[in-house]
């Protein structure tokens, strides 16, 4: 048997939702051992003065739990 645990994350990019989510579980998988699935729970867009837009994704991770 197994235990998982569950954190939020939110992500950025300047182009897509995608972008964001992925470097959300990249920069995450670099900590987090054994992650499992990552669910998207909000996606929103930040609009800048200019009209730039920076894209946001917050998923839901889950990694096997490893107590220490």
């Amino acid at each position: 048997m197994s235990v998982y645990r569950v954190i939020d994350v939110i992500g950025t990019s300047t182009s897509s939702w995608e972008a964001a989510a992925a470097e959300a579980i990249s920069t995450a998988g670099g900590s987090l051992h054994d992650l499992r699935v990552a669910e998207v729970t909000k996606q929103d867009v930040v609009v800048g003065e200019a009209g730039d837009l920076l894209y946001r994704t917050r998923l839901q991770l889950s990694f096997k739990y490893k107590p220490e």
